[in-house]
């Protein structure tokens, strides 16, 4: 999937997270913050890769503040944000445009 704008979803609520994607063009560069990298953090960079790629996202800017979020969470805070980065609009979905990743998030 392409990333044709910046997006963002989520809050910085506790057990919640942060996600902004943006544009890239040397494939995935992401940065975390997080207030339990230490305990998680290699278990949170595998969830957002993994989700990442599930969508086939090659290029983009994934910034991630982590408020101690899940990782279904994760999952869809990240989905959320490259949905609205690659230019769907919400009418072009109610209109019936297949959503471009189906059922990639597991």
């Amino acid at each position: 999937m392409e990333v044709k704008g910046t997006a963002m979803a989520g809050t910085l609520e506790s057990s919640d997270a942060q996600v902004t994607v943006e544009p890239g063009t040397n494939g995935i560069e992401l940065t975390i913050e997080s207030s339990v990298i230490n305990q998680y953090g290699r278990k949170i960079r595998a969830t957002i890769l993994g989700t990442l790629e599930r969508l086939d996202v090659k290029n983009a800017k994934v910034t991630v503040v982590d408020k101690g979020a899940l990782d279904c969470t994760l999952k869809a805070r990240v989905e959320g944000a490259v949905f609205r980065a690659s230019g769907y609009s919400e009418d072009e979905i109610c209109a019936g445009k297949k959503l471009p990743w189906g059922g990639a998030i597991q």
